[in-house]
């Protein structure tokens, strides 16, 4: 093992540790020490961080090794590089506390906080799947629009999200892209309006699919929410998973006397 020097970086550089009888790269190790270190406030936003020759030489690696460190952090938005001044900082990952009193999509309601949502779609296809329509309470053949998207805010990914659509509720939805609000979809294109939902929320850690998404080397703590939503004759026109990420993402409720 081989502490980084304190000589050559700001103190807390000091913990991080590279351990040569681990089949893990080097590079690896390094983006998930850094990793948590974020995650934990151990380095707050706009800390600044090594060159990466000097961190290079502290830990006795090869510059590339830092590189490709740095860079898959850049990837998943935790580091950011100052163009005028040169250099690598913490990247501010926009937190969230939206009121959970209303039913509302994701669009909506990072429009209400301040952000600028978008939408990478991962998957979209027309699907027969019997344990979805067991939730539904249909029957087993009921065909519905299975779609999977990263959700994003201010272009940083917030949440991996998984839904299904009863097409038999809403048959135009077979041509909705996926990448629009699903919410202004269905009112604008199938006059139908969503007016209720049941709502549960839990603690997990990301899957492999998670990760990989929010662009971290290790498994984060998320929240899962989990989402049935009812037109106003009471059907089941939407069920949705979304799994959102724990360090940037916190609900509020608000409770009524």
């Amino acid at each position: 093992m081989s502490p980084i020097k304190k000589n050559t970086a700001a103190s807390v550089f000091g913990q991080l540790r590279l351990d040569d009888h681990i089949s893990e790269p080097y590079y690896l190790q390094l983006q998930k020490q850094i990793e948590g270190m974020v995650r934990s406030g151990t380095l707050s936003a706009g800390s600044s961080m090594p060159s990466e020759r000097d961190l290079a030489d502290a830990l006795g690696v090869s510059r590339a090794t830092v590189k490709r460190c740095y860079d898959e952090l850049r990837r998943s938005r935790l580091l950011l590089s100052k163009e005028r001044r040169g250099g690598t900082v913490v990247q501010s990952v926009p937190r969230v506390l939206p009121v959970l009193h209303d039913l509302k999509g994701f669009t909506e309601e990072m429009r209400e906080l301040g952000r600028t949502p978008s939408t990478r779609l991962i998957e979209r296809k027309v699907v027969s799947d019997r344990i979805v329509a067991s939730i539904f309470n249909r029957f087993s053949e009921t065909e519905f629009l299975r779609v999977v998207r990263l959700r994003l805010a201010d272009g940083i990914p917030m949440s991996r999200e998984v839904a299904w659509y009863d097409l038999d509720q809403a048959p135009k939805l077979a041509s909705w892209s996926g990448e629009s609000s699903s919410y202004h979809f269905l009112r604008e294109h199938c006059n139908l309006r969503l007016t209720w939902a049941q709502q549960s929320i839990e603690a997990v850690t990301s899957s492999k699919e998670e990760t990989e998404a929010f662009g971290f080397a290790s498994p984060i703590p998320c929240l899962l929410l989990k989402r049935s939503s009812y037109s106003a004759d009471n059907k089941q026109v939407e069920y949705v998973e979304g799994t959102f990420r724990g360090d940037a993402y916190r609900y509020r409720i608000k409770l009524g006397i």
